[in-house]
């Protein structure tokens, strides 16, 4: 089954640094929680130049920053300042404690990225930041990112998720990455594509409870990401972040976005 979620409504504004929220397991139609397996939570977030983002703590996160265009400027204590950009790539294992800061200089394009949070297997896990270069994206062929602590992704998340990105010309058709006994979720970053009778644009979420073979076809040219999920991997659920107490409840997920969509198309917003 396969389950499509329109562009997120929830966002926080916070001048000059903006999120937007997408939760996957809000795609079900009855959800019992806002993630789906390990996999806890999506966040397209937005910087405009010269915004720093104070030193903050995390934990029991395992965070993915993913930045496809622009510049992410990391300092943490432990590893001193790295950069994230479309070459390189950097995963925090927060653990049990990490603390750091985000920046962009004024000099800087503006920062539209995701960052991902997976549920570890263990609460209170050793702090780990990894960080490093990354091979170009090939046109129309999955580029396989992060994966498991004992997998062949060049990146680890410690549960069991694999995470998987695509560039895809207008008027391709790829099949999504697949597993036995995972489940997919993908995030539409920008472009267009057909998923059978079912179109996905920029924003877009989708869900399909199946190891089974998908496939896609672009209609514009596409950047999207990608995520096997172990649905019944045991989870850790006391992020900072990806499981904080301030999110709704299940209960209430759907009558939410309800809300909200209607509040966008009222007001006019994208």
């Amino acid at each position: 089954m396969l389950y499509r979620g329109a562009k997120s409504p929830i966002v926080r504004d916070m001048g000059g640094f903006k999120t937007r929220l997408n939760m996957p397991g809000w795609l079900l139609p009855r959800p019992r929680d806002h993630g789906y397996g390990p996999l806890a939570m999506v966040v397209e977030s937005m910087l405009e130049p010269g915004r720093l983002i104070a030193m903050h703590e995390h934990q029991n996160d395992e965070i993915l920053s993913w930045v496809p265009d622009g510049v992410m400027r990391h300092n943490d204590p432990a590893t001193g300042r790295l950069i994230t950009d479309s070459a390189h790539l950097m995963v925090m294992n927060a653990g049990k404690s990490f603390w750091h800061s985000e920046e962009t200089l004024p000099s800087d394009p503006p920062l539209r990225m995701l960052q991902v949070f997976v549920r570890p297997h263990s609460l209170d896990l050793p702090p780990n930041i990894q960080h490093g270069p990354i091979a170009p994206a090939p046109v129309n062929q999955w580029r396989h990112l992060v994966g498991t602590e004992d997998g062949v992704a060049p990146f680890f998340v410690r549960n069991n998720v694999d995470i998987f990105d695509l560039r895809l010309e207008a008027e391709a058709e790829v099949t999504f990455p697949r597993a036995e006994g995972r489940h997919l979720y993908f995030y539409l970053f920008s472009g267009s594509i057909q998923v059978g009778d079912v179109g996905f644009g920029a924003g877009d979420q989708g869900l399909f409870l199946s190891d089974e073979p998908l496939d896609l076809f672009s209609t514009r040219s596409t950047l999207i990401v990608a995520f096997l999920i172990e649905p019944n991997a045991g989870v850790a659920r006391r992020g900072t972040v990806g499981d904080h107490p301030k999110i709704p409840p299940p209960y209430l997920a759907r009558p939410l976005l309800r809300l909200l969509h209607w509040r966008d198309r009222l007001v006019g917003k994208t």
